[in-house]
């Protein structure tokens, strides 16, 4: 039997974040999540879904002609079968990338893939479950994310940035939570401290808001 994932949604869009920002981006966004982040954005994406085999998800993705892809959910590695969607896109040529929470294991994800590495700040009310040793597999072109909700959160976050040198692995990003923290409070932190960090806000969200698929 053809091996399919439980799907919300596959759209065109702007990336919003990452080292890839402001590119024409094909979002596969996959249904289910382990966690739940006080912040979290996309609560629709918890439940629900459409069973779709991964042939038609590259189909699909295919019909928009991008450069980049990435894999987002939910959380992706929830579901067994996103390591072959992963392959397969990576595969057919496409620039790929994965968002996971950090809270499951990234071993056995190809190697081409740019890991978006979203490590939980106590404020996410998930710190807990964060695997640290997904910190152990991060290659050059992987990337570590921290959302700052306070200046705590900040704090916690400069601390493990230091005592896993991460900057000296690969990019790291800091975010401000929208809504709630003011983005200059954390652009003029992390200038204070001379943090070798990249500030981001959420593109998506400046142009589009919350609108779904944006």
């Amino acid at each position: 039997m053809a091996q399919d994932l439980r799907v919300t949604e596959i759209f065109y869009s702007l990336q919003g974040e990452t080292r890839t920002v402001g590119w024409p981006t094909a979002f596969v966004r996959l249904t289910g999540c382990p966690l739940r982040c006080t912040y979290c954005d996309t609560t629709y994406a918890f439940q629900g879904g459409e069973r779709v085999p991964l042939a038609a998800i590259l189909d699909k993705v295919g019909t928009y002609k991008p450069r980049f892809v990435t894999v987002t959910g939910g959380e992706p590695l929830a579901q067994p079968p996103t390591l072959d969607l992963l392959r397969d896109l990576c595969d057919a040529g496409y620039e790929v990338s994965l968002e996971t929470s950090g809270a499951l294991s990234t071993a056995g994800v190809d190697g081409r893939v740019s890991v978006i590495l979203d490590l939980k700040t106590p404020g996410s009310g998930e710190c807990q479950r964060n695997l640290y040793e997904n910190i152990g597999r991060l290659r050059t072109h992987d990337q570590v994310k921290f959302v700052i909700t306070s200046v705590e959160d900040y704090d916690w976050a400069r601390a493990l940035v230091t005592r896993y040198k991460l900057t000296d692995w690969c990019d790291v990003l800091f975010s401000p939570v929208n809504p709630g923290l003011a983005p200059a409070d954390l652009a003029d932190w992390i200038l204070r401290d001379k943090l070798g960090v990249r500030f981001q806000v959420q593109l998506h969200k400046i142009l589009w808001g919350d609108a779904r698929g944006r």
